[in-house]
Parts: C-alpha cells; structure tokens; sequence
C-alpha cells in the first residue's frame, strides 16, 4: 500500500524566528512537508514558480506592497495553490476582505499548533477556515444586520491609504508604497475622511490606534 502524498506548505512570513516556529510545528506532522520560504512578497512568487506547492502559509505584514494585491497575484498566477493566512491582527481587520481576495482561510497567530494543522488539513482538502466568531459574523452581514464600523465599509484599497494615513505616514510616503500618484491618494484621503465622517488625518490616527489597525 503507497504512503500517502504529504501536503507541501510553502512559509511567507517577513520574520525569520517565526518562519522556524513555523517550520518547527509542520515537520512534526509526518503529513506535511516544507517547499520552500520567504521574507517578502516578491521572493514568495518567484519561488513559487519552480517550488512544488500545495499550499501557502501567507502574513498580512509581510513586505513587498498591499497584502491585498499581493494576495491575488499568488492566486491569479498559481491558481492551484491554497492560501491560509496568517496574521497578529483580529479577524475583523483582514480576514472577510482576504476570503473576498481568493484566501480560503484565516488564522490569527495566537492560535495552538494543533488548530494551525487543523486549519491547514481543511484548507488543503479543499474547504474554509474560519472561527467561530468569525464564522458568526459572516452570517450576520449575509442577513444584513449588526452595525458594521466605519473601516469595514471602506473599498480594500481605500482600506489600504486608511490604515497608512492612521499610522501617520503622509500622501507623498503612501503613494511611494503604493505605487500611485499623490493625487490619487489624495483623491482617496477625501473618500475616506468622508465614508468615516472624520475631518482630520489626527482624527483617522486616533481610530486606528482605538481599532487597533496599526501595524
């Protein structure tokens, strides 16, 4: 009787003592195999490339541009490839517009390594991963009820200039990161001072601090 294939999981994490921890909790599983790791969004998908993969173990922090835009890139040219994200931000930051990005599931990184290996077992055999109270939440927005925050009504890229106006970077500094014009972002700096009905970067600065959307 053939052993059965072991599920390749590829590390995109930007901090290399969490790539060990990692690398630690899915070579214990004699299921799992390592296929490769990087720091930053551009080595990931070059690797990618030539590294067998089944699925992606992927940070929301990582460098290399937005999360977001990074996250469908790997989805468009590996479509095959799962992704779970992985992240220190609470499920309601990140995880409903990484699910809209193509993820099939979110794991915030103070989970037990049992629920990682569970999470990435139904992710690879082709389901979602999600909380509990996630899970609750979805199910809420598709009845149409509970009062959603501000941030959440922002468009993933309006989300994106929020959270860097909040950490106090300026126009010019944003759109270097973004690769946009500063007068796109500033076009989106008056969208989202209006969505949030908030008059100053100050006042953007101090939500973020409050809903913890910093960093």
């Amino acid at each position: 009787m053939s052993r059965p294939t072991a599920i390749r999981i590829f590390i995109a994490d930007d901090h290399p003592i969490v790539r060990q921890g990692l690398r630690r909790i899915v070579e214990a599983d004699p299921g799992l195999v390592i296929s490769g790791e990087a720091g930053d969004a551009a080595a990931l998908l070059s690797a990618l490339e030539t590294a067998a993969t089944d699925l992606v173990l992927l940070d929301v922090s990582m460098p290399g541009g937005p999360f977001l835009d990074n996250l469908r890139a790997l989805r468009e040219r590996h479509p095959t490839i799962r992704v779970l994200v992985l992240s220190v931000h609470p499920e309601d930051q990140w995880a409903v517009r990484a699910l809209r990005a193509g993820a099939s599931g979110y794991l915030t990184k103070d989970h037990s390594p049992d629920q990682l290996i569970e999470a990435i077992r139904r992710v690879y055999r082709g389901g979602k991963y999600v909380s509990p109270t996630l899970a609750e939440q979805l199910a809420t927005q598709l009845d149409g009820g509970g009062q959603r925050a501000p941030h959440e009504l922002l468009s993933d890229r309006e989300f994106e200039v929020m959270r860097r106006l909040g950490s106090g970077l300026t126009v010019t500094q944003i759109a270097s990161e973004l690769a946009l014009s500063a007068k796109t972002v500033s076009t989106y700096r008056t969208r989202i001072l209006e969505k949030m009905a908030v008059d100053t970067n100050a006042d953007l600065v101090r939500y973020a601090a409050r809903h913890g959307l910093i960093g």
